[in-house]
């Protein structure tokens, strides 16, 4: 299983960003209509959020499923099930994280006096 670098599409005024990771590969659950990530110029916040927690359903997925698999003894490799899970672990906290910091500068933005 090979991991890849995670690379987040350029954002105006900050630029490109990447930082080593597997959430990049994941593509969104078919679902959504959509068969590759949101990225480019005119991409807007809401897509490239809704983008992201797509690509975090997938990995929760994926562990969810390694899990029934190794719970019912067909998983011959415990290592793919303690990577699927450690993935979806970094990539909720980094999840939360994100919310967090969102609701505390909404909040810091409604306590401005105009």
């Amino acid at each position: 299983m090979d991991i890849t670098p995670l690379q987040f599409p350029a954002v105006p005024g900050i630029g490109a960003v990447g930082a080593p990771s597997t959430l990049g590969s994941i593509a969104p659950p078919a679902a959504t209509g959509r068969t590759a990530p949101v990225t480019g110029p005119d991409t807007e916040f809401g897509s490239l959020v809704l983008d992201g927690l797509d690509r975090l359903e997938g990995l929760t997925d994926r562990a969810d499923d390694l899990a029934v698999e190794a719970a019912t003894g067909r998983l011959e490799n415990i290592h793919d099930y303690t990577i699927a899970a450690s993935e979806a672990q970094v990539a909720s906290q980094l999840t939360v994280s994100l919310r967090n910091r969102a609701v505390e500068a909404f909040n810091e933005i409604m306590r401005m006096q105009v």
